[in-house]
């Protein structure tokens, strides 16, 4: 038996927490592995959620593909590779030449390596010639990125790394309930507390986080927006903005000043039904520090206004002097376990690698070069992840999806499924027989986490090597594989190796000069240096190329090796003036507000024992037994008024469909709002009800507040 031990990282959430992998008896003259305490990782330390322990119970045949299925008269039956690949280049093929390539979908995933992210927009735009990609991650982090960019000129989710965190004065955490999200992360704010720190939580509902917090304030949901503005009103209202910082580092401070002075104290509270002392309280907490942070998640950008809501909080940062700052600014809390390196490298509908936009002819002309093409052939944009997944079974139709299950996780699922069920043609590659894939007309089982090496980003910016451990068994391919052989399949011979470190070298070179530069970072330094943070140029580029102020020592110089950026914008941010930009914002209410008909707020999330659509952890045991279905938590008052006990069964419905759960009472959650968690499939899936009203500029559909009724079932 193999007794190696492999350090490698967790395949859910974007800390990418540190373990080892190491070999154990099956008691069966085999082995399997099992995971280990790994300590020299900084993130977590050794700590894991239940979820990372259990990971390897996904490597087992028990749960897993272990072949390729194909539908036949109706029905998917095993099939070899060569037919399954075969299958898909036709139907792609047929649907390119009768029907056109925008015609031919791509639906990728934010639990994608770097090497596969970034390939994937390659075999969209390359091999299949198609503007129609995008990936579930625009259900992620969105209105957060297209805030950071509108601000500061760049996304990436935490500008400084997470130790900075317990090192700050006050954090204020907007929407995120990190005790159930990401339980390693909680100690950050266990030591925040412990230096000294407070801890602001902003959540309708009385979370696991929130009990942590020193004050914690419960808005309506939709209404973080307001909130923002009532405090930004508060701190200009006291004398609290910090006026030199504003001159120095800033621009647009009158206008946004102009527009939060609408929103006085009394006016926010009769919209949020946050008290005016708890206001004012929250602002004497957040500005008497020398330092503080503004920490945000999917409870405010989940809204057809994230992005505006974000630049509010931003706007909260930038009037007191928090953001590139030692110590201090904005940071958004990203979700999925690449979520952050899945779109800076080509798998959203309006960006190449680099996180260079598709529109910009010198970026086209620079990935057109790396990838020895026109850039005339690149296409356009396309459509957003919502939009493209509307348009299947019309506009799109044939799709091939990667690493999601949309029949889960998408707003107004019953639609995306009748629309998915529309299409002439569906392939799904994946590790589990999803929802999504049971649908498919091909199904290819490809190899993960444990089973491959590549490359994420997680939430810090901070660029990390997973690395294989155990071969994965007969009949499993590689993501790459299948994206060398269906390009192959479709004309493009070259272009698309099968070997991750030659994707990584390819992606540096595209990458070089971008936003996202991660031209610097080697397979080698990920292993000497435990990770590196992204921009890093290649040696000799003399530290990041103008796009993001770096620490102090980020300054290599001619043919030194640069150290990567654990901090931005403490010199300057990364606008063409290096200055950081205010913009005007203003409450509007959600896209579908409360009525006679449908009087309660419905409102989403997750639980600590499942992840994202449930795929996976839906098929570990021990994680079923700590969360076995959906549940509508509800507050005795509503439940009193409906007559509803403990445990009975529910039906929220709303303009979008009907759900059905046990009830959950609890005081934790406000009288006019109902908490569904999103992990399941079938008669309890809350995304049946959600609202796929986007945002304007980051197409994030709202989530985190819709109108629903409640019924009783006898």
């Amino acid at each position: 038996m193999q007794t190696s031990v492999t350090p490698t990282h967790c395949p859910y959430c974007a800390l990418q927490c540190g373990m080892n992998l190491t070999p154990v008896p099956d008691g069966h003259g085999g082995s399997v592995v099992e995971v280990t305490e790994r300590t020299d990782f900084p993130v977590n330390r050794g700590a894991l959620c239940g979820k990372g322990r259990t990971a390897p119970a996904l490597l087992s045949s028990r749960v897993r593909l272990t072949s390729p299925l194909v539908r036949t008269d109706g029905e998917l039956r095993p099939a070899g590779w060569e037919e399954a690949l075969d299958r898909i280049a036709e139907g792609l093929s047929r649907t390119r030449t009768e029907h056109g390539p925008d015609a031919c979908g791509v639906f990728g995933g934010g639990g994608l390596t770097n090497e596969k992210a970034y390939t994937l927009g390659k075999f969209a735009r390359v091999a299949l010639g198609t503007s129609q990609i995008d990936y579930n991650g625009r259900f992620c982090m969105s209105s957060a990125a297209a805030g950071g960019i509108r601000a500061f000129g760049l996304d990436r989710g935490l500008p400084f790394p997470l130790e900075d965190i317990p090192r700050t004065g006050c954090v204020i955490l907007v929407g995120s309930n990190l005790a159930e999200t990401m339980p390693p992360a909680l100690r950050y704010l266990t030591e925040l507390k412990e230096n000294g720190g407070t801890l602001i939580v902003i959540d309708p509902r009385r979370t696991r986080t929130a009990e942590q917090a020193d004050l914690h304030l419960a808005p309506r949901p939709g209404t973080d927006l307001a909130l923002a503005l009532g405090l930004l009103h508060l701190v200009v209202a006291e004398g609290r903005t910090d006026e030199a910082y504003i001159q120095e580092r800033t621009s647009g401070w009158e206008e946004a000043r102009a527009a939060a002075m609408a929103h006085w104290p009394e006016y926010v509270e009769r919209i949020t039904g946050v008290s005016v002392p708890q206001l004012r309280e929250t602002v004497r907490m957040f500005c008497e520090p020398e330092s503080a942070m503004v920490l945000t998640a999917r409870g405010p950008e989940q809204q057809s206004k994230g992005t505006d809501t974000v630049g509010a909080w931003i706007n909260l940062c930038l009037a007191t002097g928090r953001a590139g700052r030692p110590h201090s600014g904005y940071g958004c809390l990203t979700g999925q376990g690449n979520g952050q390196g899945g779109r800076e490298h080509g798998q959203k509908a309006d960006q190449l690698p680099g996180y260079r936009k598709l529109d910009d002819p010198a970026a086209r002309r620079h990935v057109a070069e790396v990838w020895g093409i026109d850039p005339d052939s690149l296409p356009g944009p396309g459509r957003s992840a919502y939009e493209l997944l509307d348009a299947m079974g019309t506009d799109i139709r044939s799709l091939l999806v990667m690493a999601s299950n949309p029949v889960v996780s998408a707003p107004r699922a019953a639609h995306v499924e009748e629309r998915l069920r529309s299409l002439d043609f569906l392939a799904v590659a994946d590790v589990v027989l999803s929802e999504t894939a049971e649908l498919a007309d091909v199904v290819l089982p490809v190899t993960q986490w444990a089973e491959e090496t590549g490359t994420t980003t997680n939430l810090e910016g901070r660029v990390l090597l997973r690395r294989q451990a155990i071969t994965p068994p007969d009949g499993i391919r590689s993501d790459l594989y299948v994206m060398r052989e269906l390009a192959a399949r479709l004309g493009v011979e070259k272009g698309f190796p099968t070997d991750p470190e030659e994707v990584f070298e390819e992606l540096r070179r595209a990458s070089a000069g971008g936003a996202a530069d991660y031209s610097g970072i080697t397979y080698r330094r990920l292993i000497e240096e435990g990770g590196v943070f992204w921009p890093c140029p290649a040696e000799g580029a003399g530290g990041p190329t103008g796009h993001a102020g770096a620490d102090a020592d980020a300054d290599a110089g001619e043919g030194e090796v640069h150290p990567g950026t654990p901090r931005l914008f403490l010199d300057r941010f990364a606008t063409p003036d290096g200055r950081a930009r205010f913009v005007a914002v203003s409450h509007r209410p959600l896209a579908e507000e409360p009525d006679e008909e449908y009087p309660v707020l419905l409102t989403t999330g997750r639980v600590v024992s499942q992840y994202q659509s449930g795929a996976q952890t839906r098929r570990v045991d021990e994680l079923n037994a700590a969360a076995p279905g959906p549940f509508v938590e509800l507050h005795p008052r509503l439940a009193e008024r409906l007559g509803v006990v403990e445990g009975e069964p529910l039906a929220v419905v709303s303009r979008r469909g009907r759900a059905v759960a046990p009830a959950r009472i609890t005081t934790t959650i406000r009288a006019d709002t109902v908490f569904m968690p999103f992990h399941w499939p079938g008669e309890g899936r809350a995304n049946t009800l959600t609202n796929p009203a986007l945002d304007p500029v980051s197409r994030m559909p709202e989530f985190k507040g819709c109108a629903v009724r409640v019924e009783r079932m006898g």
